[in-house]
């Protein structure tokens, strides 16, 4: 995050805007948008029987020979030294193989920090793991324990006896202000943005609104728990892991433990969730330094508390959005400021400053956000980073002067929905978030809404509605790599160390592949979880269905050409070219001439060859540079509040998405639920406690961290305009996080028309309400 990257990055950006589209990727829409067979259809997930039936072994149910079991201590201070630690009493417990700690683990490094200038590097933590006697957040791994069995390995790490010197820790969120970093970059923008005098335009404003915001920390709940199972065999590293990133783990491990990339193998073919916290933190590297000390293969699995420990989650924030608008509601003025924590030895800034850039047009602009230096656990990116507290801000100042100008909500979104990057003033690749709101409404009976809060009331129930945008970045990450074996009796492998987190990657994958080569998805199988296969992109950003997709597209027309070659001059396809020709049918055929065709099995055939293999990687992702790119959506709220409890009720939940084309509606309304589920959590239960006095998260289970249950969820609607990107692969865009922005503050707005009460900080919780 440099000066040095910003002028890189703007001088890419200026150079693009010189180039003609349909010379970069994207510049032409994928053929595929309007032939489509698989794609578009309701598949299941080919996963869902395996796992349905217990056949699919996660990270934490794989049982190498001689396995032993690993059990980690937490310090209990925020920051000082181990003064005293005495391990006799563990070491001689029942069972105990080995006690680690920073006296006998290896000499390592720590991995290099996730970045957007290394986008194979892992590490959440500059933190060094169990290296020395110092503790840098409270929760850190000071200790580990092998034993025969788990209940051996538990009960030997609670006899060891440890004591600390403490010394004085930063903890306190209004205390960091006076000492806020201000980066010159978030991920790859411009931190601070400044366009004409967005404060002298907003004191000039005849209509205004200007409020803090706060959102809490949180902490991360995926249904398996962060596990790995690990085993040297002849000089090998083999690493079962509940995994994200399999490649840049296998890589990171590689160069941390001194060994060539064909020694380490990450495996992680099912991932139990992830939401950004599966990444690599401090119990890969025990487990795999801690098998390789005791010659047996080890499996350690975090506790639910030990997850909150280690795990960061999402950094609390403090947002100031002031919004100016002339009589006609047109704004003249757009303000985001705040702060976030973002430790130096962390690497995933909370960036909520992105999601009010390419919103709203606007007269001025004044963007910029502070990251607070915190003794904590470093926090790392969880289900649409930024962007969902960061909209959860701007929708409810929005919201605010909808009501303080008595202009309907949508109106006034739709006076100032941006033609063009309203900062930027790049061209959108497609943006049709007004059609999401007008079928949204429809849909929705937004005309049933009363403007005045408190008008409808059922009994000691108060009843409202609200509305909220939402917006995800579009991300397709470089180097997607995929292999391609072809054979002649028609079946197609595809292989790449891609992730499944539930989302139904080989699922859609195949339907692609399918129509991408003109066969039927039955023809095709997916190969995936295993850092030998070529390297795939992590599962993050919502960005591994369109890198996977632009990899296999290139590896489509690499096997054109290669068809096009072992054809020979007796085909009917004799004199044509790789771009004059498409693969349709089970074989390949003239694009201008559909009569010019031959099946695979017969030019495999003819050239005496089995199979063809082909591996590629996909095109550089320069459209995101060159266009505007955005998933949007249109979310509606109906709930009910009592008057004598202040408990709130949920009734109704719809979100109307303009995320482009969707590949297979099954999946997708279930990522969509899915995504806007975790929102009502983020809106009203979600809450990591922090004892500003200790430094301790004080709510480290499900039984005091709070999660939408079922009874808290409605029936959800969700909807979407299906209109392609012309720029992207498959005319697609993610959809992985979208699902939960705008959903907080469409419950605030709801909340508002319901009661006539601003809640401005999050969750929302009955105390607010009374």
């Amino acid at each position: 995050m440099s000066k040095v990257q910003n002028a890189v990055i703007a001088s890419v950006k200026t150079a693009l805007s010189w180039v003609p589209a349909q010379w970069l990727p994207g510049g032409t829409p994928d053929p595929l948008i309007e032939r489509r067979v698989a794609i578009g259809r309701q598949d299941s997930r080919l996963d869902g029987p395996v796992k349905a039936s217990g056949q699919a072994r996660f990270a934490a149910e794989v049982e190498p020979e001689g396995l032993c079991f690993a059990a980690l201590l937490h310090g209990t201070i925020t920051r000082g030294r181990i003064s005293r630690l005495d391990t006799a009493k563990a070491e001689a417990a029942p069972g105990v193989i080995l006690v680690l700690t920073h006296r006998n683990m290896p000499r390592l490094g720590t991995p290099p920090l996730i970045s957007t200038t290394d986008l194979s590097a892992v590490g959440n933590s500059s933190v060094p793991i169990m290296q020395d006697a110092e503790l840098r957040y409270n929760g850190q791994v000071v200790a580990a324990v092998l034993a025969e069995t788990q209940e051996q390995a538990d009960h030997a790490a609670s006899l060891i006896e440890i004591a600390y010197e403490a010394d004085k820790a930063k903890t306190r969120f209004e205390d960091a202000k006076p000492e806020a970093n201000t980066p010159a970059s978030i991920l790859i923008e411009k931190n601070h943005v400044s366009v004409g005098d967005a404060e002298g335009e907003l004191a000039r404003s005849p209509h205004r609104v200007d409020n803090v915001y706060r959102t809490p920390g949180q902490n991360h709940n995926p249904i398996e728990l962060h596990a790995c199972t690990v085993a040297w065999k002849d000089g090998t590293l083999i690493v079962h892991d509940a995994t994200q990133m399999i490649a840049s783990s296998a890589k990171a491990l590689a160069k941390l433990f001194g060994l060539k990339k064909e020694q380490v193998r990450v495996h992680s073919p099912y991932v139990g969730g992830g939401f950004g916290a599966k990444g690599m933190w401090d119990h890969q590297i025990i487990a795999v330094a801690a098998a390789k000390l005791a010659g047996r293969p080890v499996r350690l699995m975090l506790s639910r508390e030990g997850v909150y420990r280690i795990v960061g989650g999402r950094s609390p924030t403090e947002q100031r959005v002031a919004i100016g608008a002339d009589a006609e509601g047109r704004f003249t003025a757009l303000i985001h400021t705040g702060y976030s924590i973002m430790p130096p030895y962390g690497a995933c800034p909370e960036q909520f400053s992105l999601s009010s850039r390419a919103a709203y047009r606007a007269g001025s602009f004044e963007i910029v956000q502070r990251h607070l230096n915190l003794d904590i656990v470093p926090n790392t990116f969880m289900r649409a980073p930024g962007e969902a507290v960061g909209t959860f801000a701007i929708e409810c100042a929005v919201d605010e002067l909808a009501h303080e100008m008595d202009i309907d909500p949508i109106e006034l979104r739709r006076r100032n929905d941006p033609e063009r990057h309203p900062i930027h003033g790049t061209a959108f690749s497609q943006r049709a978030l007004m059609q999401a709101y007008a079928e949204g409404a429809r849909r929705f009976g937004w005309e049933r809404r009363k403007a005045r809060p408190g008008a409808s009331r059922q009994s000691e129930w108060q009843i409202g509605m609200g509305c909220a945008s939402g917006s995800f970045p579009y991300v397709r990450i470089p180097g997607a790599t995929i292999s391609l074996r072809l054979r002649r009796d028609g079946l197609v492998t595809i292989a790449c160390s891609a992730q499944e987190m539930g989302m139904g990657t080989a699922t859609v994958q195949i339907q692609h592949a399918a129509d991408r080569l003109g066969l039927r998805t039955e023809a095709i199988s997916f190969e995936l979880g295993d850092s030998a296969l070529p390297a795939g992109p992590i599962a993050g950003g919502s960005s591994q269905t369109v890198s996977i997709a632009a990899a296999i597209t290139a590896a489509a027309d690499k096997l054109a050409g290669e068809l096009l070659r072992l054809a020979g001059n007796d085909s009917p396809l004799a004199g044509l070219r790789a771009k004059e020709v498409q693969l349709i049918d089970g074989g390949i055929a003239g694009i201008e001439d559909p009569s010019r065709h031959e099946g695979y099995a017969s030019i495999l055939a003819r050239a005496a060859r089995d199979e063809v293999a082909v591996t590629a990687t996909a095109s550089a992702p320069l459209e995101m540079l060159k266009f505007a790119m955005h998933s949007s959506s249109a979310i509606f709220c109906e709930l009910r509040v009592s008057d004598v409890t202040g408990e709130i009720r949920i009734d109704r939940l719809l979100g109307s998405f303009d995320c482009g084309t969707i590949l297979n509606p099954k999946t997708a309304a279930s990522q969509f639920r899915g995504g806007m589920i975790m929102g009502l959590g983020l809106a009203l239960t979600e809450e990591t406690l922090f004892d500003e006095r200790s430094g301790r998260i004080m709510n480290p289970t499900l039984s005091d961290y709070h999660i939408p249950a079922h009874l808290d969820v409605p029936d959800i609607e969700v909807i979407w305009t299906g209109i392609p990107d012309p720029r992207s692969p498959l005319g697609a865009r993610g959809i992985g996080e979208i699902g939960i922005t705008g959903v907080a503050a469409a419950v605030a707005n709801a909340v508002f028309n319901a009661t006539g009460k601003r809640v401005r900080d999050l969750p929302i919780t009955l105390d607010k309400l009374l």
